[in-house]
């Protein structure tokens, strides 16, 4: 019996970082781009509602294809998911750094 793949795929767009799960990852022929087919969801009988889960849900709907770009792309993990559970994914915000630019604080004298 061979067993299905799926494929978690953390990017970056805008300011966010997304974190999608899709059956089906291939070099586009778009030059610099990402080919992601199959994008997998949770079902929505859930009784916790994660904000995030909806964001994610709301971009891709109706989505059967997309393409990220190289540059965006954190990183890309093969796994073999539980039939039992379907991967949900997120949007995670980034780290916020420390407000200022340290070489503005100097001392001019």
């Amino acid at each position: 019996m061979v067993a299905k793949k799926c494929y978690k795929i953390i990017f970056y767009n805008q300011d966010d970082v997304f974190e999608i799960y899709a059956g089906h990852v291939y070099p586009s022929e778009m030059f610099g781009f990402l080919e992601v087919e199959a994008l997998t969801f949770g079902e929505r009988s859930q009784v916790v509602v994660d904000p995030s889960q909806e964001k994610l849900r709301g971009e891709f709907e109706g989505v059967q294809r997309t393409y990220i770009p190289m540059n965006a792309i954190v990183r890309i993990d093969e796994m073999e998911p539980n039939e039992a559970e379907r991967p949900m994914g997120r949007v995670k915000s980034p780290v916020t750094p420390f407000p200022g630019n340290p070489g503005q604080n100097r001392n001019k004298d």
